[in-house]
């Protein structure tokens, strides 16, 4: 077959010189191969590994369960403890396990990343090869072939050879976007991973303190009592707080002043109310988030915020408040990933357009439903809808929900839990809710045990405290 000149190589060269590029970044075969086999292997080590892990992490959480069952004693608290301490210790290598798989991913992506690189960078070469002829092939008009000393033999080859390049060029522009969606897919992915990996990188410190929390809590009680029955009861009844020491103690908040814990109290038994919620896990949601990111300080949002998902939203947000972007405090980003989360229910701005009213002024929308690749359809413009204000209708107001109102942002706090289920009340539906709320599409994983185990140990604390407030409200009206 004839082919067409095309500064001094062919398009069969080209082609050619496409497929062997390609065989090229996938050589050498038997390398790769290893390669994959030993991450394949790898995986499956670890995925076995946390398999085992979430086994004695459930047979601990039944034991807890059970022995919270138990009158309270002495013998019972320091079983509990322990068992506790032992759950501690079995969620840090299941975080060590995940932080591993992690890696090992990020490692793939990685490489995958780099491949569709240069993949790209090839298929723009040949495309820009394939245009450059077929402007010269244009170039030749039909009176030049017929008056040129070529035949027409010739001339019908020519023609032939052209409607080749442009079923080429074709087939390069499809090969070309389907590559560029393969790496914006892989690029997606590779964020995720990497801040995944952050947060239980952050979640095993925090589990460690907890252990270390833990540990010293068993030290005090033995030193205390020196395990005598007697000398505990005396501690726990020692313990136990007048209803004004409960309504003073001030209930920390992110992004705000800490409030008392009785007005607290109000704004989660209204947002009970209207989402079922329990009231007391309201406020273990709000406590753990705010211990988590006690740390991590005020940021900014043209700085910490996620510059295509988050940042575009922001002023929309602020403009329906009244307010300057610059004067309303964000979260900092912390060592991985983004920050920009606000007020004291840490939502950030593409999660808080669902519940504050905010929707894609073309799209009619606040959720991506559409054929817009995510940084395409977050770029907006964004406008406020108070129809679509679900904070505002459940709390009957005349203006834009706010994040940075405490009782918004107690109420976002229980729609939200709403939302993944909380409102069935049991310890498994709040636990689950707590750790998708967290975790997403990995809540099963036992690495994010932690920040369940945390959320439902505040949440008793609080119920512990409401139940008393109830009591003694009860036996004053009495």
């Amino acid at each position: 077959m004839r082919c067409i000149p095309l500064r001094g190589r062919s398009l069969l060269f080209v082609t050619g010189a496409l497929v062997l590029g390609l065989f090229a970044l996938q050589a050498p075969f038997g390398y790769a191969d290893t390669q994959s086999e030993l991450i394949d292997k790898r995986k499956a080590e670890l995925e076995k590994q946390l398999a085992d892990l979430e086994t004695l992490i459930e047979r601990q959480q039944s034991l807890l369960s059970d022995k919270r069952t138990e009158r309270v004693s002495l013998e019972r608290d320091l079983e509990i403890i322990d068992a506790e301490i032992e759950k501690a210790r079995i969620a840090i290598r299941a975080q060590e396990a995940t932080i591993a798989d992690l890696e090992v991913d990020i490692v793939d992506k990685q490489a995958t990343i780099l491949q569709l690189t240069e993949r790209i960078d090839m298929e723009r070469t040949s495309l820009a090869r394939l245009l450059q002829h077929t402007a010269e092939l244009d170039q030749v008009t039909l009176v030049e072939m017929v008056l040129s000393e070529r035949n027409f033999s010739d001339f019908f080859t020519e023609v032939d050879d052209f409607e080749a390049v442009k079923t080429a060029l074709q087939e390069s522009f499809l090969t070309l976007e389907s590559l560029r969606g393969s790496h914006e897919s892989a690029r997606l992915a590779l964020e995720r991973q990497k801040e995944e990996e952050g947060e239980l990188k952050e979640l095993r410190l925090l589990q460690e303190e907890r252990l270390r929390a833990q540990e010293g809590e068993k030290e005090h009680i033995l030193r205390v009592t020196k395990g005598e029955e007697q000398s505990y009861q005396e501690l726990i009844a020692a313990n136990e707080r007048s209803a004004a020491q409960i309504r003073s103690e001030l209930f920390e908040l992110r992004g705000s002043a800490a409030i008392p814990l009785g007005d607290a109290i109000e704004y989660a038994n209204f947002a009970s109310a209207k989402t079922g919620v329990r009231p007391a896990f309201v406020l273990g949601v709000l406590k753990q988030e705010t211990r988590l990111g006690e740390f991590l300080g005020n940021g900014s949002w043209k700085v910490d915020m996620h510059p295509t998902r988050d940042r575009p939203l922001f002023p929309a947000i602020t403009s329906a408040l009244g307010v300057s972007p610059d004067s309303v405090p964000v979260s900092a980003a912390p060592s991985y990933g983004w920050g920009g989360a606000m007020g004291p229910a840490q939502f950030i701005p593409s999660t808080w357009a669902c519940y504050g009213g905010y929707v894609h002024s073309v799209y009619k929308t606040c959720n991506n439903r559409t054929n817009l690749s995510r940084d395409e359809f977050y770029a907006g413009p964004w406008e406020y809808d108070k129809n679509a204000d679900r904070l505002r209708q459940l709390r009957g107001k005349q203006s834009p929900s706010n994040p940075w109102d405490n009782q918004d942002a107690f109420l976002a706090s229980a729609v939200y839990m709403m939302d993944l289920g909380a409102a069935a009340g049991t310890t498994a539906a709040e636990r689950e809710a707590a750790l998708r709320y967290f975790a997403g599409g990995n809540w099963q994983n036992p690495a994010y045990s932690f920040y369940a185990d945390g959320v439902l140990e505040h949440a008793a604390y609080f119920q512990k405290q409401i139940d008393t407030l109830k009591r003694l409200s009860e036996s004053i009206g009495q």
